[in-house]
């Protein structure tokens, strides 16, 4: 999977990379003729004391020397751009996937590991590929052009080859084997504590409420300790393996000193050769542990690779047909013998569900807990696809148009209103950008929030945190009512998002939105039988099933579930 993303996501970039190997070869071919140039050097120069020799060998190994350094300063640049680059790329391609995830795909996942193989993941993958794009090309060259040099300075001296390379090969096996599984367990245990840091973070309330602070730090504490032990055992493991690479290298010069320095004093080796060839061993081994520290980056790198592809991979649940269908805009909405079952659920939330929602007519939704009421809206913007029956909207099936011309004419509101980091412009303008000021105060006036936004610095422009965290759950509701309201779309599906409104603001807001929204399709989920009571139709749904469709005052008379709902809420009173 590692050389599929790369191969995939370094194709823009071949002429850089073509660039950079062939800086690359050009400095790694100089740095392998210095040390023939140091031994000519001492050679001709040192021993036979020809100073003009020495001078002008000396200077055009500075001139070499400066040469290599401008082409290694010009390939490491352009290796962090092109890992950059392609770093980027990947993050987008990750991103635009999960964008065209379904609820169900982003519930496999998590949302936790989702933003973790959209940052760490690919951040390990950057790292590898920045180190590789020079090392791969250094080291390779490196070795076989160190050994044919060596061999060249002295042929008996580079049997010691084939002692310490095999070693070393050995021993970066055994180290491969060891830390790729710990590298799985580390990327799966850093999901596990992102995820324990953001219910932390997110449900901070319900933690204090129910005093449950030093339960959840003892949750978090096991899995931060899982992540640090394994962590430390990765540690460990590399903790020795650069000092016993450092072994082997101090081993080998040491024996080519001492059996070189005997071919020295019998005359059958150059002293300036054996300086040669002790460089060259020195070239050869450290290119090894180059393409060691590389290959300590391939198991997590590979492991990071393995989850990314999985992203990547994953065809998503709901996706547009490959012929869709863009229908005229009218707002209807038909829900044909509708059954739906969440994945591994023994039985349907909602069964053989039939009901129609016309423009120009405001619809309520009401039943008991579990009844599938928000599941029922859920359906209609295609956030999950019915397990069986049809759902038309705009008198087209759901399945035969693209996402984008459905939502296009459905303004939503869930039960937990969000608001994004920004302003109460930008919010409101995330439905519409091209939307006028008058406008956004329009939509604010509707939603019963134009005073308390009038209020706050800046009015419009006045600062809303990460989740409208410094406004309250009422003021957030009526923010999140305002967006839909300023994308003015044919349908709008108001999900139990009244819940935080005191008695007079449901009232208000209830009879703006009826002159707002006289032409649209309205379906209202409610709880509160106070909300929906004056809507000119109401669902009664009941175990997943229609119990009863009509006005307030014929369900009372018509539909038990409805009158047990009403009696629970108003009290008996309210039947006569």
């Amino acid at each position: 999977m590692l050389i599929k993303l790369l191969r995939t996501h370094l194709r823009p970039y071949r002429v850089q990379v073509l660039l950079l190997s062939a800086l690359l070869v050009l400095q790694t071919v100089g740095n392998l003729y210095l040390p023939n140039l140091n031994a000519d050097i001492i050679n001709g120069g040192v021993v036979a004391g020809n100073l003009h020799y020495i001078v002008r060998t000396g200077i055009w190994m500075v001139v070499l020397t400066l040469a290599i350094g401008l082409f290694a300063v010009i390939a490491v640049y352009w290796a962090s751009r092109v890992s950059m680059a392609a770093g980027a790329d990947l993050r987008r391609a990750v991103f635009s996937r999960v964008q065209s995830f379904s609820a169900r795909d982003v519930n496999h996942f998590g949302t936790a590991s989702l933003i973790t193989r959209n940052t760490n993941d690919i951040q390990q993958i950057q790292i590898f590929l920045q180190m590789a794009l020079t090392m791969m090309v250094i080291a390779p060259i490196m070795s076989v052009g160190g050994i044919v040099m060596a061999i060249h300075e002295g042929a008996k001296l580079s049997l010691l080859l084939l002692v310490s390379i095999p070693v070393m090969g050995a021993f970066i096996g055994i180290v491969m084997v060891r830390v790729i599984p710990l590298f799985r367990a580390m990327q799966f245990r850093i999901d596990r504590i992102n995820q324990v840091l953001r219910e932390q973070i997110t449900g901070v309330r319900v933690i204090r409420a129910f005093v449950r602070n030093d339960a959840e730090a003892e949750r978090f504490e096991r899995a931060n300790a899982d992540l640090t032990g394994t962590a430390l055992r990765v540690n460990r493991i590399f903790a020795l393996t650069m000092p016993i690479m450092l072994v082997i290298m101090n081993f080998s010069s040491v024996a080519v000193i001492w059996f070189g320095g005997r071919l020295v004093s019998e005359g059958s080796m150059p002293i300036g050769n054996l300086t040669a060839f002790l460089t060259y061993i020195l070239q050869i081994l450290t290119s090894v542990m180059m393409a060691v520290m590389v290959t300590i980056l391939v198991p997590r790198a590979a492991a990071s690779a393995e989850r990314i592809g999985e992203v990547l991979d994953t065809v998503p649940a709901i996706s547009d047909p490959a012929e869709p269908v863009t229908p005229t805009p009218t707002g209807s909405v038909r829900l044909t013998g509708v059954s739906f079952a969440y994945p591994g659920s023994e039985r349907p939330v909602l069964d053989d569900v039939t009901v129609d929602f016309e423009p120009g007519v405001t619809s309520a939704i009401i039943g008991g807990t579990g009844s599938g009421k928000t599941t029922l809206v859920s359906l209609i913007p295609r956030l999950f696809d019915v397990t069986a029956g049809a759902l038309e909207v705009n008198g087209v099936d759901v399945r035969a148009q693209s996402q984008e011309s459905l939502w296009s004419s459905i303004g939503i509101v869930p039960q937990a209103a969000f608001l994004f980091s920004g302003t109460v412009a930008t919010n409101l303008r995330f439905a519409r950008p091209d939307a006028t000021d008058a406008e956004l105060w329009r939509a604010l006036e509707v939603a019963q929030a134009r005073d308390f936004v009038a209020t706050m610095p800046g009015g419009l422009d006045a600062p809303i945190d990460q989740g409208g965290t410094n406004v309250s759950g009422g003021q957030r509701q009526r923010l999140a009512i305002a967006r839909a309201l300023v994308k003015q779309p044919r349908i709008y599906l108001f999900d139990d998002c009244f819940s935080a409104l005191d008695a007079a603001t449901d009232t208000r807001l209830r009879e703006a939105l009826r002159t707002y929204t006289a032409e649209a399709t309205v379906i209202i989920v409610a709880q509160r039988v106070s909300t929906i009571m004056h809507a000119d139709r109401v669902v009664v749904l009941d175990d997943g099933r229609v119990v009863g469709v009509g006005t307030h005052d014929e369900l009372v008379e018509s539909c038990d579930s409805y009158r047990e709902i009403v009696v629970s809420q108003l009290g008996e009173e309210s039947l006569r």
